[in-house]
C-alpha cells in the first residue's frame, strides 16, 4: 500500500468528478464562451461576494497575475517571510512585476496590523512605494495555521487606510473556512483580490480561480494571456472544480481529523523534537538535523510512505481525500517503528 503524504496535490479525480468532467459543456475560453468555465468563475466570485472571477491553470499564475495587476515596476510588496509568493513561485515577483519585497517575521506566518504599518515606506524618492500587502491562509510554512477574523479585519483595514491593496493567497482557504466556520462573503470585504486553488484539498487535477472587481478581472485576463494562461476547451477542467466546490468542501474536516491523529502519534516519539500544533491538514515536525530528516524520509519511503522535507530538519505530512483510516493506522505503526 503506497501512502503519499507529500502534498494534497497528488490526488486523482474520483469517478463522480471524472464523469462531471466528461459531461462538461465546453467552448473556447479565450473567446470567453466556455460555459463550464464561465459557471465556475461566477460561482467562485459569488462564493466570496466578489464581482467576477478568472480561471487559471495554477495558483502560482493566479497569484502572479494578481501581483502584476496591483503593482507597477519599482513598487514594494509586504508579505511574511514564509509566504508562498515569495518562497515558492520562482522569483516571480521580481521577474514578472519588477517589484521588491518587504518581509515580515510573524508568528507562524501570521503578523499584525502594527507590523504592516511599521513597514510601509514613507513618500520619499529613496524608497519604493509600498502598494500591496499579501496574506496567506492557511499558512503552508506555518503548519496549516488559520488567520482568525480579528487578525484579518485589522490587517486589511489598516492597509486600506494607508492606501494599500490587499491580496489573499488562498491556496488552502477552503481548509481555513471549514476549520474556523468563517463566512466566505466577509473575505470579499477584506480583500481586493483572492486566489483559491482547487487542485489541493478539493481534489481536482488542475485549476485555480482569481476573484476581484470586474475591472480588476478584465485587466487580469490580459495578463493571463501574456503569461500563456489562455486555454481553449478548459471547461473539462473547470467542471471538476465546480463539482469539487459543490461536493468536496465540507469533507475537508475529515482530512483535519486525520492530521490531528498523526500529530498525536508524533508527540509520543522520542526522535521527534517538535511538532507544530495542527489546525488543518498539514503536519510539520522537526527531527534532530537535516541529515536525520533525510534519513527518516528515505526509511519512510522504504515502507511505501512518501513525505516532504521543508528544510532545517523539518518534515511535512499533508492529509487529503486519498488518505484512508487504514492508511492512518499503517502510518502509526511505521512511525513507531522508525522514530524510536
Amino acid at each position: 500500500m503506497r501512502i503519499d503524504l507529500r502534498s494534497d496535490t497528488v490526488t486523482k479525480p474520483t469517478k463522480e468528478m471524472a464523469e462531471a468532467m466528461f459531461m462538461a459543456n465546453v467552448g473556447d475560453d479565450v473567446y470567453g464562451d466556455d460555459p463550464a468555465v464561465n459557471e465556475l468563475q461566477a460561482l467562485t466570485a459569488a462564493y466570496f461576494g466578489m464581482e467576477d472571477g478568472l480561471f487559471f491553470p495554477s495558483g502560482t499564475m493566479a497569484n502572479q497575475v494578481a501581483i502584476k495587476n496591483h503593482t507597477q515596476p519599482g513598487d514594494e510588496i509586504i508579505c511574511d517571510q514564509t509566504a508562498h509568493i515569495y518562497r515558492y513561485e520562482g522569483g516571480g515577483i521580481a521577474f514578472n512585476s519588477g517589484a521588491s519585497v518587504r518581509l515580515l517575521y510573524g508568528e507562524r506566518g501570521i503578523f499584525t496590523a502594527d507590523d504592516v504599518v511599521a513597514n510601509i515606506n514613507s513618500d520619499d524618492i529613496h524608497f519604493p512605494p509600498t502598494t500591496l500587502i499579501s496574506l496567506e491562509n492557511t499558512v503552508n510554512k506555518g503548519g496549516g495555521i488559520c488567520w482568525n477574523e480579528s487578525q484579518l479585519s485589522a490587517v486589511c483595514q489598516r492597509a486600506h487606510e494607508h492606501g494599500l491593496k490587499t491580496h489573499l493567497d488562498g491556496a488552502r482557504l477552503w481548509n481555513a473556512l471549514v476549520k474556523t466556520q468563517q463566512n466566505p462573503l466577509q473575505y470579499g470585504k477584506w480583500f481586493d483580490s483572492i486566489s483559491v486553488c482547487f487542485s489541493k484539498g478539493l481534489g481536482c487535477p488542475v485549476g485555480s480561480v482569481l476573484v476581484g472587481t470586474t475591472p480588476f478581472i478584465n485587466a487580469a485576463r490580459r495578463h493571463r494571456k501574456r503569461f500563456g494562461g489562455g486555454m481553449r476547451q478548459a471547461g473539462y477542467l473547470a467542471a471538476a472544480c465546480t463539482y469539487a466546490l459543490k461536493n468536496n468542501v465540507d469533507r475537508l474536516a475529515e482530512d483535519h481529523k486525520k492530521a490531528h491523529s498523526i500529530e498525536l502519534i508524533l508527540r509520543e516519539l522520542n526522535a521527534v523534537k517538535e511538532v507544530m500544533p495542527v489546525e488543518t491538514n498539514i503536519v510539520l515536525f522537526r527531527t534532530e538535523s537535516v541529515e536525520m530528516a533525510n534519513a527518516y524520509l528515505a526509511e519512510l519511503k522504504q515502507h511505501h510512505i512518501l513525505a516532504a522535507s521543508t528544510g532545517g530538519g523539518w518534515i511535512r505530512f499533508v492529509t487529503h481525500l486519498d488518505i484512508t483510516d487504514e492508511m492512518v493506522n499503517q502510518i502509526e505503526k511505521t512511525l513507531k517503528k522508525i522514530f524510536i
